[in-house]
């Protein structure tokens, strides 16, 4: 178990693992044998590897909802709903700035200059990125739109949704954890009945 430390670690400390992020680790953890002897592991910390529903991306989960558990997770999913209208605007605007048909998805890359370029020649476009930039989410100072969209991009890398490959280089991979949002706000429609569709736009995409 020793040699699985760091991918442990990296679990325990609430990374999503997927083919973006860590393709060694994520092909790693579709070896079933693998998942038993991590979750022998992990039980006595009521702890289990878990997957999403196409199996795009890896995270652990509770064995047992315990109080404590039930305390955590409820922490957790306030935390994911309450920064989930931001991230479908994001999503919304990287969307139509690109053109592209659909929301977007694990593996897709976007290039920030190509994103700029597309909003600043869009008058709507740079009203929503500014009132965007201004949520407390992303917490941006800046009235320059470049400035704009690195806080935006910069922050929403930190929550684990976009991989940077290369400092030096500005462009993102959409990492699987984003699969687990688009489940999240599938679920919270059809199981929950939240008002989220009360934004028709993000609605679409789903």
């Amino acid at each position: 178990m020793i040699e699985h430390g760091p991918l442990l670690e990296r679990l325990l400390e609430g990374e999503f693992i997927c083919a973006v992020t860590d393709e060694h680790s994520f092909h790693k953890l579709q070896n079933e044998s693998l998942i038993e002897d991590l979750n022998h592991f992990l039980r006595p910390l009521n702890r289990r590897v878990a997957k999403n529903d196409d199996g795009s991306v890896y995270f652990l989960a509770y064995c047992d909802l315990n109080q404590s558990a039930r305390q955590q997770l409820s922490h957790q999913f306030t935390n994911t709903v309450q920064s989930l209208l931001p991230m479908l605007e994001w999503m919304q605007l990287v969307q139509e700035a690109l053109g592209r048909d659909g929301a977007l998805t694990a593996g897709d890359t976007i290039k920030l200059q190509d994103f700029e370029s597309k909003v600043v020649d869009n008058q709507s476009l740079l009203q929503r990125l500014s009132h965007l930039a201004n949520d407390r989410h992303f917490r941006s100072t800046s009235e320059k739109p470049d400035m704009q969209i690195k806080q935006v991009f910069k922050c929403i890398k930190e929550l684990g949704y976009l991989y940077q490959p290369h400092k030096d280089r500005l462009f993102y991979i959409v990492t699987g954890k984003i699969e687990q949002l688009i489940e999240l706000v599938r679920f919270i429609k059809d199981e929950e009945n939240l008002p989220i569709d009360e934004m028709p736009e993000q609605e679409a995409m789903f």
